[in-house]
């Protein structure tokens, strides 16, 4: 069981992950023409490495088991991370860091990565629906 959970928790992660990414720059790209608006992303990379590296359960969420045949479980933590300014490749007059063209590129690289990691967990779901119906 805590295979296929830490899977789907990877996955879920990853997922969260990209569409706070999203977010992140379609609020860039909404505010390409506000002056002295700052650009702002993260690694997708590192982050996702940080929160797989991260402790897997507080140790003062964890439940008493009272039976044997309880599962353990625990909570975990809220990831933390803070979105890095992003340097211009060329300085605008009115002080606003967002390219569009970056902005863009980042956008649908990051939509496509999303779109592969729900295509992922829908055919890891899948899979387990099927080794569990009977034959």
């Amino acid at each position: 069981m805590d295979r296929i959970g830490n899977e789907f928790k990877f996955l879920q992660t990853a997922v969260g992950l990209r569409q706070q990414r999203m977010e992140l720059l379609s609020t860039n790209i909404a505010n390409a023409d506000t002056p002295n608006y700052k650009a702002r992303d993260f690694s997708f990379r590192e982050v996702l490495a940080q929160a797989s590296g991260a402790q897997k359960g507080l140790a003062d969420t964890q439940l008493t088991l009272t039976s044997a045949r309880h599962i353990p479980a625990a909570a975990m933590g809220p990831l933390q991370f803070s979105p890095q300014y992003r340097l211009p490749t060329q300085n605008s007059l009115d002080g606003n860091t967002v390219e569009m063209d970056v902005e863009r590129v980042a956008f649908a690289d990051n939509t496509m990565q999303y779109q592969a990691t729900l295509t992922l967990l829908n055919g890891k779901i899948k899979s387990m629906l099927s080794a569990l119906q009977p034959n």
